[in-house]
Order: structure tokens, then C-alpha cells, then sequence
């Protein structure tokens, strides 16, 4: 059985990409017990790594949903379980007859967590999308461009993961712990787009108090404050500098032989020149010896690393960021619990029946 403050969870995770996976991999590392139903022949998005990494501690079930027999098989599991997640656009689980209805009035304790880009309700519910998509449309994706040129793509990483699968997960964690409580389920509608401008709740606060421009690069926190932002070193590397308070930018200049009355940190006539003297002297030095520099101060210095080199730096090796599982380095469960640790666990195959007789005996 799984450990974590999860354990003793059941949950069932629909075949999909996106939020969904990376959610039931959070989940399952918090001690969940998650049993992912796949399409026959399997995920084929994932089928390289999925089973090391995002699809990593699950109990694989295959299931034909266009099968009636297959489809009562999945009720039957929904009968047991504490919740589904699933990735599908609005209407499909209908579709198929394993929509909240069904599934509610099957096990009315069940939380039926759902996440998609735009929503279950909106002009755009059934219109197709990505990350990159849903966070041009809540503001974010403009916020970080530079100016003059295209914003600056993050990976798909605040669409999808940041407002979709942690959204989805406390969303479920929540509902279920109601559901304990209640004896009542319910279903959980994660739109990307709502969990992006739940991110933003900074920035609309400073542009309702005037601290903030609608517009790139004119702003304390995207990139434009010679404090916040990246610098190019002798060796092409990079140093991410954030060093927003006084007491930190003291340090910063200190670092950098730069005499403390040099510039007045906030006046933003200043910043043009301060950026050019930052440039000139990052430049004339390797990122590593940067690092060595600031080891130690509170100059908020950091190097860039790229994902390989983070997985060797010394202080992540030290804290056991990543670990090796199934020969793939990859990241531990988070967060850290001092009494119900979380745990990387194998995936596994069984067919529904033997789940069905597993969690009748449990």
C-alpha cells in the first residue's frame, strides 16, 4: 500500500495529457492509491517515459469505453472510489455514459474532478486550446514579454501545470475532505483559465493601486528593474539577480565593487545606467565564479542552470530534489511530510476485476 497523508485515498484517473497526469503522479506520491484507466494500446503521448515519471505509481487498467461491458467495469470501480479525475472536453464523459450524473448517483460521495482549459461553461468550453493559449487569454502570457518583441513562451508551465494540475489537486484534496465530512460528493470544474488568474491576484492588486503598467518590460517583478532580471557572463552562461530589497541590493553592489551611494535603488531614472554597469561587469566574469562571489551573501545571486545541471548541483543533491527511479532522474514527491512521508512507486498492470477484488477485501 502507498504511504503518505494520502494513503487509504482511492481515486480512478482518466487516459489523458495535460493537468491530469502530472496531478495523479502529485497524488499518488502523497499516498493516494490511483488507478489510471487506459485506452487499449495505451497513452501513445507518453509511452516513452510516461511510465518512469508522469504516469509513475499507478495501477494501469485497460478499458474499451466504447464497450458497454467495459464501461459497467468502470462504474463498478467508481462505486469504491473516493474520486476520478479526468481531461476530456466538456461533453465527452456523457458522451460515453460516465458523466458526473451517472457517476454521482452510482457513489454520491464520489468528487468527479474535471480540468480544461476554458471550462465546463463559456463561448469557449468546446473550442480547442493549449497553455500557451489560456494564459494569453488571462493577461500572464502578455505580462512577460519583452518589449518590442513576442512574449517568451514558459514551457507549459503556468497554463497547464501551474493553473490546471495544482488547481485540480487541491481542488480533489479539498472536495474529498468535504465529502468525508458531508458524505456528499460533488464535481470540481478546473478551467486553466481561472487557476492563471488566481496566479495573477498580485498583479491585478498592483494595477488597482497604480503600481503596475499594463504593459511588458515596465515593471518591478518582469525583468525591467536591473535587480530582478538575468545578466550574460564571460563564458555565455547566465545569473538570475533578484535582489528586490535594500538590504539585498547592498549586497549586491557589494559583490560587484559598485560603492553603495552609487544609485538610488527605486528611481527608475537611474535604472538605464545601472543596467549598463551590471552588463559590462557580469561580463567579465564565468557564471560559476559569479556563483562563488555571492556564496553565502543574501545578494539573492543565483546561476542559471539548465535542468541536467540542476539535477548535480550540490545544494539540490544535498536536499534529495531529484532521485533516480526506474533509471530516469527525476523529482521526489512534494511537498515533504514529517510524519506521512510521501514515496515514488512502481507502476503496475491489473485488469479491473482484480482491482474490483482488491478493493472489496480493502
Amino acid at each position: 500500500m502507498p504511504t503518505g497523508p494520502l494513503s487509504g485515498i482511492r481515486l480512478i484517473e482518466m487516459d489523458a495529457i495535460g493537468p491530469v497526469p502530472l496531478c495523479g503522479m502529485i497524488l499518488s506520491g502523497l499516498g493516494a492509491e490511483i488507478v489510471r484507466i487506459c485506452r487499449p494500446g495505451g497513452q501513445q503521448a507518453w509511452s516513452d517515459v510516461g511510465d518512469a515519471v508522469l504516469l509513475r505509481g499507478r495501477t494501469n487498467v485497460s478499458l474499451n469505453l466504447k464497450s458497454e461491458a467495459d464501461r459497467a467495469l468502470l462504474l463498478d470501480l467508481v462505486e469504491r472510489a473516493d474520486g476520478i479525475i479526468e481531461g476530456a472536453r466538456p461533453g465527452v464523459m456523457e458522451r460515453l455514459g460516465l458523466g458526473p450524473d451517472k457517476c454521482l448517483a452510482r457513489n454520491p460521495r464520489l468528487v468527479y474532478g474535471r480540468a480544461t482549459g476554458w471550462g465546463q461553461q463559456g463561448p469557449l468550453r468546446l473550442t480547442a486550446g493549449h497553455d500557451i493559449n489560456y494564459i494569453a487569454m488571462t493577461g500572464a502570457l502578455h505580462a512577460i514579454a519583452q518589449a518590442g518583441q513576442p512574449p517568451t513562451v514558459p514551457l507549459n508551465l503556468v497554463g497547464d501545470y501551474a493553473g490546471g494540475t495544482m488547481f485540480l489537486a487541491l481542488g480533489m484534496v479539498s472536495a474529498i475532505l468535504s465529502a468525508k465530512t458531508t458524505g456528499k460528493g460533488q464535481v470540481v470544474d478546473v478551467a486553466m483559465v481561472d487557476g492563471v488568474a488566481n496566479l495573477l491576484s498580485l498583479f491585478h492588486a498592483f494595477i488597482a493601486t497604480g503600481l503596475w503598467q499594463d504593459r511588458p518590460a515596465a515593471n518591478l517583478l518582469d525583468g525591467s528593474a536591473p535587480f530582478y532580471r538575468c545578466y550574460t557572463c564571460k563564458d555565455g552562461g547566465h545569473v538570475a539577480v533578484g535582489a528586490l530589497e535594500p538590504q539585498f541590493f547592498a549586497q549586491l553592489l557589494a559583490g560587484l565593487e559598485i560603492p553603495a551611494d552609487s544609485y538610488d535603488q527605486n528611481d527608475q531614472t537611474q535604472w538605464p545606467a545601472m543596467i549598463a554597469q551590471f552588463t559590462e561587469i557580469f561580463l567579465s566574469r564565468p557564471r560559476d565564479e559569479w556563483e562563488a562571489v555571492f556564496a553565502g551573501t543574501d545578494a539573492c545571486v543565483s546561476p542559471v542552470l539548465s535542468m541536467c545541471e540542476a539535477m548535480e548541483h550540490p545544494a539540490n543533491v544535498s536536499r534529495q530534489v531529484f532521485v533516480t527511479h526506474a533509471g530516469v532522474m527525476q523529482s521526489v514527491p512534494a511537498p515533504r511530510f514529517s510524519g506521512t512521508p510521501g514515496q515514488i512507486n512502481d507502476s503496475s498492470s491489473l485488469t479491473a476485476p482484480d482491482v474490483l477484488t482488491a478493493w472489496q477485501q480493502g
